[in-house]
């Protein structure tokens, strides 16, 4: 090894060590990018212009060249999160789930419901902000420690929804679809199998963990903003929760028809022409524009028949357009990040050394967008480079591009959440949690159990 790749090395690994260290202070995740960004330039001799103009912002993995690509759909799931919010619907879900499993299954509700929305396509960061101000609600009733409640939304709102679960309009799966022209629904088995094993093993530590905190006698106290959130917001004003169910249901049944149809009447009836074959076949060659549509539309009912929003529609609206901007702004960093770290020469011969390994194809894999995502803090940004970087030579090893699909979701689910990962930040601050409070239950549910989950459902891939 000469001198400068040494140093280039170095570079790599203390720019990571940077970007950890700043999000663990709390300090901005772009600016944080920003700043890791140049380290990686500086250390391993990159042109500076391309390397912030080009690698970071605008090349095949630049920063605003995925913030592009996937505004629409943070957009939509925004807007759609926002006006369930503002119209109570997930708070008349969360309740009605409340009357029939009672308080003490806060855990359950709460896994259920965020984990209801993240799979109807509503973003991670919005159902933290939508769930979070009921949650104190639910919280003071059964006496649960906050620390258990973000562990329990962390497990709903990101892990199986968000990977596994096959048919879901998360970035996640939208990504590996477009990269493998794959549909939302590939290796379905395999995303039930793990996401199963994510909901069984991450229900059970929870629950454990809740009667332990209740044998020592440590239950809710509220932070100094919670006592304000907290305050009742007026279930009377509430939509009946059948009512509430309808838009999420529109939006489940929009992206899930199509498929349906397609595999009822055959992929070669479908190429028919006629109006409504060339629906079919659009609904199913836009894995970005026709869930986007769909949250459109569960957004548009939702107005229609809740008139609590109704009455100031477009205000709600602009307001979840707003909102999404920052959590896909800094997803895009994050990944802007990763577009700089691809140009080194380290990560060239890693990426090598990954592919060349005398590994098995999927302990390779696994070991390769692990690596990527705990780069990066972030899941998707992680699967958006490795499958812009290494997934063909993946499918040349022989694994087939549905098996590849789901089993990289999954993998890129794991390692993303280490204590820089994005949306960990943004949920420790909105809950007022630090990562010494939290983040050992946090990371338990989304980093120790999907990687078990993802190892698992390998070997199940090896046996089928």
């Amino acid at each position: 090894m000469t001198i400068s790749e040494g140093v280039g090395y170095l570079g790599l690994l203390a720019a990571l060590a940077l970007l950890i260290w700043l999000a663990l202070r709390g300090i901005n995740i772009i600016l944080a990018a920003l700043l890791s960004s140049a380290v990686v330039i500086l250390t391993n001799g990159l042109p500076i212009a391309e390397g912030l103009g080009e690698y970071f912002a605008f090349g095949p993995l630049g920063a605003f060249t995925f913030a592009g690509k996937f505004f629409l759909l943070f957009a939509a799931g925004a807007i759609f999160g926002r006006v369930m919010g503002d119209s109570h619907a997930a708070s008349s879900i969360a309740l009605a789930l409340i009357d029939r499993l009672g308080a003490r299954r806060i855990l359950w509700i709460t896994v259920l419901s965020s984990a209801l929305l993240t799979y109807g396509g509503v973003v991670v960061f919005v159902v933290i902000f939508a769930m979070y101000p009921l949650g104190l609600k639910l919280l003071q009733r059964a006496d649960v420690p906050k620390r258990l409640f973000c562990a329990a939304l962390a497990l709903g709102s990101g892990t199986f929804t968000l990977t596994a679960l096959p048919g879901t309009p998360s970035i996640h799966n939208v990504i590996s679809s477009v990269a493998l022209g794959t549909d939302l629904f590939a290796g379905g088995w395999l995303g039930v199998f793990g996401g199963a094993i994510m909901l069984g093993l991450g229900m059970w530590y929870l629950e454990r963990q809740r009667l332990l905190a209740a044998s020592r006698g440590e239950g809710f106290v509220a932070g100094p903003r919670d006592r304000q959130l907290a305050e009742d917001p007026g279930e009377q004003s509430y939509p009946g929760w059948p009512a509430a169910l309808l838009p999420l249901l529109l939006v489940l049944s929009t992206i899930l028809v199509p498929r349906l149809l397609t595999a009822l009447i055959g992929e070669q009836a479908a190429t028919a022409p006629g109006t409504g074959y060339e629906l079919l076949r659009f609904a199913n060659a836009q894995p970005i524009l026709w869930p986007s549509l769909a949250l459109f539309g569960g957004t548009l009912l939702a107005v229609l028949i809740f008139s609590h929003v109704r009455r100031s529609a477009l205000h709600t609206i602009g307001e979840g357009t707003q909102e999404s901007i920052m959590p896909l702004i800094n997803t895009a960093a994050v990944i802007g990040f990763g577009g700089v770290v691809t140009h080194t020469e380290g990560f060239q011969q890693f990426a090598q050394l990954m592919l060349q390994a005398d590994l098995p194809p999927l302990i390779s894999m696994f070991t390769s967008i692990s690596m990527i995502s705990a780069i990066t803090g972030s899941a998707s940004g992680g699967l958006q480079i490795f499958m812009s970087t290494m997934a063909d030579g993946y499918l040349a090893m022989g694994i087939e591009p549905t098996t590849l699909h789901r089993l990289a979701t999954m993998a890129a689910g794991g390692f993303d959440s280490l204590p820089h990962c994005g949306a960990i930040v943004a949920m420790l601050t909105i809950t007022g949690l630090t990562h010494r409070e939290a983040y050992r239950d946090v990371g338990i549910v989304t980093v120790v159990i999907p990687v078990i989950a993802t190892l698992s459902a390998m070997a199940l891939a090896q046996l089928i």
